[in-house]
């Protein structure tokens, strides 16, 4: 059941005026000293790529490149909900190394990403159901303070929770209640009712939110290229006009956005196997933005930005590109094996099996992300990773050479429509 007893010390909020959206005028981002981590980057041939490449657009064409850091500013949506939230958990205190002149990151960050269901946008009606507003995914992302490691733990859409009392932008209030599925919350208050309600079932203070819409997402990643994925087996969903071939195949478009929402072939276990499966996308996605062929491409570079912030609204504390430019520069010495993705534990809820609850364990991953810990060998184990997130497509019983624990993990793969 949900965690009950997760701390819930107030804090305070800033004054503002929450829920209206702005957006950004273009400024220049500030220059930050590079003397903490300047004797790394020979290390990364990608990274020393990718900076002389944009050194060189920058010194050729730098009045197109002012434009397009306005342009790229300017599409993001900035919307502050803090002053919806109440009786915060208490954040995180800085590494005792901290000090205002710090140069390398000092606290852990605790990012709550989430994706509508809305089926409304152009494009995003494709597995013919009917989007209720709410988030088809949330993603508790856990980034460790020395920035060594992330991992993001999902949110099954339809688990039942306890949902806290949530304020609207219009300062009224949203009624909670027990048993509710958990993306009501966005359905009835947006990200501001969503972060209220992980906060107060984990203890978790969220420091950031970020909120993807699937109008962009084809943009995303058909400007990478396509993305990788291995299917299991074939998918012929007449009802839902999704098709695919079994095998290890890229991506692209519409057949991506079928892809994390089929949820009746290729997952037996439904919304599960349909949230296995995004994880795999998202991890294989940061493999290809990262990848060599990408960052050294500026065109590639440059469109997968504009799609990506043409379809994000985010709080202040992230709200322009030089803040997420800055956040994703302390990622330079993270592997990619260090990025990974887990579900948060649960079970049947017993009156009903066909809904599921936050099982127990639950309260000792939130621990782990209150104490700024990895993930325990018990999660880590069935855990997706950004550096091998394809798989094959060797079945079960493929290989008589495969252990017992190799069989078992490629049947778990199967059952979520995935290649172990």
């Amino acid at each position: 059941m949900p965690d009950q007893d997760a701390p819930s010390d107030a804090a305070d909020s800033p004054d503002g005026d929450a829920g209206t959206p702005t957006r950004r005028s273009g400024r220049r981002p500030h220059r930050h000293s590079s003397r903490g981590r300047r004797r790394r980057w020979w290390r990364h041939p990608v990274l020393v790529a990718l900076v002389a490449t944009q050194m060189v657009l920058a010194v050729a064409t730098a009045t197109g490149v002012t434009v397009a850091y306005r342009h790229l500013n300017d599409n993001l949506q900035v919307t502050d909900v803090e002053a919806q939230l109440s009786d915060r958990p208490t954040k995180s205190e800085p590494t005792e190394t901290a000090s205002e002149e710090a140069e390398e990151p000092t606290e852990a960050l605790n990012i709550l990403v989430m994706g509508s269901d809305t089926r409304s946008c152009d494009g995003c009606a494709i597995d013919g159901e009917a989007g209720g507003g709410g988030s088809d995914t949330t993603i508790l992302l856990h980034v460790s303070a020395d920035r060594s490691s992330a991992y993001g733990v999902s949110l099954p859409r339809d688990a039942l929770v306890t949902r806290p009392d949530c304020t609207a932008s219009d300062g009224s209030t949203i009624p909670g209640g027990e048993l509710q599925m958990f993306n009501t919350a966005f359905a009835l208050g947006g990200a501001a009712c969503t972060i209220q309600t992980v906060e107060q079932l984990t203890g978790v203070y969220i420091d950031h939110y970020v909120v993807v819409d699937f109008a962009g997402f084809e943009d995303m990643v058909d400007a990478v290229g396509g993305v990788e994925v291995c299917i299991p087996k074939d998918v012929d969903d007449s009802a839902h006009n999704i098709y695919f071939s079994a095998g290890t195949q890229v991506l692209t478009g519409k057949d991506a956005l079928n892809y994390v929402r089929e949820r009746y072939v290729l997952s037996a276990n439904s919304d599960i196997g349909r949230m296995k499966r995004q994880q795999a996308f998202i991890a294989s996605m940061i493999n290809q933005v990262v990848s060599a062929g990408t960052l050294t491409n500026p065109t590639k570079v440059y469109k997968f930005l504009d799609a990506a912030t043409s379809s994000l609204t985010l709080d202040s504390g992230l709200g322009s590109i030089a803040k997420l430019a800055t956040l994703a520069l302390q990622f330079s010495d993270t592997g990619l094996d260090k990025i990974r993705f887990v579900t948060v534990p649960f079970e049947e809820y017993a009156p009903d099996p066909n809904r599921l609850v936050w099982s127990s364990s639950a309260k000792k991953l939130w621990k782990r992300i209150r104490n700024d810990q990895p993930l325990p060998g018990s999660l880590r184990q069935g855990s997706i990773s950004a550096d091998d997130p394809v798989g094959t497509t060797k079945s079960p019983s493929s290989s008589a050479s495969q252990s017992t624990e190799e069989q078992e993990a490629a049947t778990t793969a199967a059952q979520n429509g995935l290649c172990a």
